[in-house]
């Protein structure tokens, strides 16, 4: 079994609008904005519990959404704060490598 991958680096930006997670030393990195960190929230108030269906309507979520706060989780996920009140989600680090917005991660996904 493959082990989990962990960040080498977690910068939110000063004004909210992205968290950056460089994946590795080599500089695989990918900027993921605020609204698509939230809109992926695998929460069970964002997501049916057993299908993992979203099931947050994305009007709901304000176009200018923050990240307000970033935790780490024990050793495995991330916690964000957003600025509309969210604050249940639990980010593995697998779940967020599968949401890398890096173009090499997006080609891999798309091929």
């Amino acid at each position: 079994m493959k082990p989990s991958p962990v960040p080498y680096l977690v910068r939110r930006d000063a004004d909210g609008v992205a968290v950056t997670i460089q994946w590795d030393e080599a500089g695989h990195a990918g900027r993921y904005a605020a609204r698509d960190l939230r809109l992926a929230c695998p929460c069970a108030a964002c997501r049916e519990e057993m299908t993992q269906r979203p099931i947050l309507e994305p009007a709901a979520v304000p176009g200018d959404v923050r990240v307000l706060e970033v935790r780490l989780v024990g050793g495995y996920a991330l916690h964000f704060a957003f600025s509309d009140g969210h604050t249940t989600g639990i980010y593995p680090w697998d779940y967020l490598l599968g949401l890398c917005p890096c173009e090499r991660c997006r080609a891999a996904r798309s091929a």
